[in-house]
């Protein structure tokens, strides 16, 4: 059976992509455990030619599917295929370590944790700059580190997640509301939630090691204040908090929290903290769409 299986989403990312190949090339080369790389075309079709090209360049073995909108669509379609015990989606702007696949099995066969978390730390913009450490939150990217030991967390982020194939054969595939195509955010999240509640255990380790790269066009508070907003109407998708008892309270309190931290010049936590206003108010948002949706539905019945 095969060790390995890993599933690449990509949309008209060719130069980062190209990137990626080189990395798990060498990455991959270090390991004995047999492996396949299913890469989902979720953007223009006639990129999957120049998407072969590129795995060739890089001396990489892939099977290409799609083209198929949208990325839980493109998940799920490698999700099919799957031969892997371990499998693991993977974004397509990053790089991973060289000892990254290598580290990975070795958290699988060495921990009880049937999905593991990988770390995920800034890379390098198109010019090669590395990252501004005061500037971190400003680049809107997933970043985890956790610390330098395994433990337990509660979800995983699928820019380095992977879980075991148990995980898959009885959690299902992902939702495909979300995600982008869909909601734009959470569809690891959710798919986390339905991991915890079939009774499956999380974790993280710090060795197995990817570097997001740093794109200019997602600085800056605009796009920031964009993506908590559609973080909030995906959590409206999936999520069931009352919006009286819950979300409005958090928003009042969250708005209260700004004020304070504006006034004391606490610029990066008012940043957090508006982030966080805007997915309530996404949040709200998205659940007044779901209720205009479902009586216009009920009236037409």
């Amino acid at each position: 059976m095969t060790e390995l299986t890993i599933i690449i989403p990509t949309r008209n990312r060719l130069p980062s992509i190209s990137r990626l190949f080189a990395s798990l090339h060498l990455s991959l080369s270090r390991i004995a455990a047999s492996f396949e790389i299913f890469v989902v075309n979720n953007g223009d079709p006639q990129n999957t030619a120049k998407i072969s090209a590129l795995a060739k360049a890089e001396n990489i073995e892939i099977t290409i599917l799609g083209p198929t909108p949208g990325k839980s669509w493109g998940l799920n379609e490698g999700l099919k295929r799957a031969r892997g015990k371990i499998i693991c989606p993977l974004d397509d702007d990053i790089v991973v370590a060289p000892e990254w696949a290598e580290k990975l099995l070795e958290a699988h066969a060495l921990t009880a944790f049937d999905a593991i978390q990988g770390k995920i730390l800034p890379g390098v913009d198109p010019e090669g700059r590395p990252a501004d450490p005061t500037r971190l939150r400003e680049y809107n990217i997933p970043m985890i580190d956790y610390g330098e030991e395994v433990r337990e967390i509660r979800g995983l982020t699928g820019t380095n997640g992977s879980f075991k194939r148990e995980v898959f054969e009885r959690v299902g595939y992902y939702d495909t509301r979300l995600g982008p195509g869909g909601s734009g955010f959470s569809e690891d999240t959710e798919y986390s939630m339905r991991i915890r509640e079939a009774g499956f255990k999380i974790g993280y380790t710090p060795r197995a090691v990817v570097y997001h790269e740093l794109d200019p066009a997602r600085y800056g508070l605009a796009v920031k204040r964009e993506v908590q907003y559609r973080k909030g109407l995906s959590r409206s998708v999936y999520r069931r908090d009352s919006v009286l008892f819950h979300v409005l309270p958090n928003l009042f309190a969250h708005c209260i929290r700004w004020v304070i931290y504006k006034a004391l010049g606490k610029t990066q936590k008012a940043y957090k903290t508006e982030g966080r206003i805007l997915k309530c108010w996404g949040y709200i948002v998205g659940k007044a769409r779901l209720l205009v949706v479902s009586r216009s539905g009920m009236e037409k019945d």
